[in-house]
């Protein structure tokens, strides 16, 4: 009997023992759910710029940690070495909510202000994101999601009332972009409306030479995310050679530049970034 997994639109029918598109969902016991719970292979205390988020607590830090997996397949990704493996190939932490919420609250006296769910993309683990946040809002500690957006609008709606504030990545704006990564540009459209209407939202595009550069691009993004808010920040980073796209130079800062004087038309806030 096979069990279907409701978190992303993939809605993969998993056997026992069967791996989820993501690789870190499995069948069990006749239903689905998150293999990498409470495993991590990235912790750290980083700025809050990091994520980045500009208008959100500017300043501080934030306990950032990380698991295995991601539901898109970008073949630039830049976290590749921890987001496109299974488990069984790579090294990883366990630790309990309840360790790492109090980790937390011990960095506060360094600056920190909660907890991001980074690096890879964490809402694959949405059992584990959903009961530390849970935990470290009861202790007073801030929760960050940084996403790629790609979740279905259940899950998302009960994620909400925990989460201070998202970095969404708005990989491009075209269908046929998001086609070739195995996701949907409207999916990611509708996460960042609904995320906007509850907390704080960011949002991150990869400048990919030849991919998604042109500045009627960039325009009809950045006019989509005015319409929502005019003071919804805009980050636009370089994509540097990564995984399978290592033929391509790294995005021209110029390039970066120029399309970030596009999106300014639209937004108010707009970031340059890795420039």
């Amino acid at each position: 009997m096979k069990a279907v997994c409701n978190i992303c639109p993939h809605k993969c029918k998993l056997s026992e023992g069967q791996y989820g598109f993501c690789n870190g969902r499995i069948g069990s016991e006749g239903k689905v759910i998150s293999d990498n719970y409470g495993k991590i292979t990235a912790i750290a205390l980083d700025p809050i710029e990091k994520k980045p988020l500009y208008h959100f607590y500017p300043g501080s830090r934030i306990l950032s940690v990380g698991s295995y997996g991601c539901n898109l397949r970008c073949p630039f990704c830049q976290n590749c070495d921890i987001s496109m493996v299974k488990g069984t190939e790579i090294d990883y932490a366990d630790i309990t909510i309840e360790e790492l919420v109090k980790k937390a609250l011990e960095l506060r006296s360094r600056g920190n202000i909660g907890i991001a769910y980074t690096y890879n993309e964490p809402l694959i683990g949405y059992e584990f994101v959903k009961d530390c946040s849970t935990l470290a809002k009861e202790n007073g500690l801030k929760n960050v999601a940084v996403t790629n957006g790609y979740i279905c609008e259940d899950p998302l709606r009960e994620l909400l009332p925990t989460i201070d504030a998202f970095n969404i990545d708005l990989k491009s704006f075209t269908k046929e972009f998001y086609t070739k990564i195995k996701g949907n540009l409207d999916t990611v459209k509708n996460t960042i409306i609904i995320a906007a209407e509850h907390c704080h939202v960011e949002v991150t595009t990869l400048i990919i030479p030849r991919e998604n550069d042109s500045e009627e691009e960039m325009e009809a993004l950045s006019d989509w995310l005015g319409s929502i808010s005019p003071d919804i920040p805009l980050h636009i980073s370089r994509f540097f050679p990564r995984w399978k796209v290592t033929d391509k130079e790294a995005t021209p800062v110029r390039t970066v530049y120029r399309l970030a004087e596009v999106a300014r038309r639209n937004l108010k806030y707009v970031y340059e970034g890795n420039c």
